[in-house]
């Protein structure tokens, strides 16, 4: 038994109206792939359930539930599949402006790119010296044309691997409206990630903890 986190809608409720609340328990078989009927989702972090919530059941006021299950399979580390899931009770829903969405992308890009040009672009960014979009769209221009065919690549060896990419943190923690700046600078982080998970010769590890880099973001904002 496992402790996890459950997002659902306002009305307690998740895919199918399967209903949620405290106590209440359901069960899958564990068959097949963990995005089907088989499995129910769960996080290990409640930061990471906020984080993800706009790429997976994108709720608009969702409800946050601590739970305890059994766990059958993991997205890398993005999310778990239960066989068994039980909604204890219901835990206050932490906030992640979008600031610091950018900065999760960004030093998720970091991680596995450390590149001179837009190592020293990023860094501008996170030190507040350079947030400019004309700064953002100039370091992914510069990535250049091969980096997409060369990030698409890469996402199909990552989804046959089973494993985690940058590429899918980075866009994660950009995910939901944003201002123009905003929005170029998390597209410019991604780019770097996805350019990096696809540079076969350099042998580059593009794994690294997802929650650890959240949870630096989100609570250094707390003890300010």
């Amino acid at each position: 038994m496992t402790t996890l986190y459950k997002l659902t809608s306002a009305q307690g409720q998740t895919y199918g109206q399967t209903q949620w609340g405290p106590g209440i328990e359901h069960t899958a078989s564990g068959e097949g792939p963990l995005c089907g009927p088989g499995h129910i989702h769960a996080y290990t972090d409640p930061l990471l359930a906020v984080l993800l919530n706009p790429i997976h059941a994108r709720f608009e006021a969702p409800l946050l539930w601590e739970a305890d299950g059994d766990v059958a399979q993991t997205d890398s580390g993005l999310k778990v599949g239960c066989t068994r899931l039980r909604t204890l009770r219901k835990i206050p829903v932490p906030e992640i402006s979008l600031e610091q969405r950018i900065e999760i992308a960004i030093r998720c890009a970091l991680a596995v790119y450390p590149e001179p040009n837009f190592a020293a672009w990023a860094e501008d960014w996170l030190s507040g010296q350079d947030r400019s979009a004309e700064a953002a769209a100039a370091r992914a221009a510069a990535a250049g044309p091969s980096a997409r065919a060369a990030a698409a690549r890469a996402a199909a060896r990552a989804a046959a691997a089973g494993g985690p990419s940058a590429r899918a943190a980075a866009l994660a923690a950009a995910a939901g409206p944003s201002a123009r700046a905003a929005e170029v600078a998390a597209w410019a982080a991604e780019e770097a990630a996805a350019r990096a998970a696809a540079l076969e010769a350099a042998e580059i590890e593009s794994t690294f903890d997802l929650v650890a880099i959240v949870h630096q973001v989100v609570d250094r904002a707390s003890v300010t």
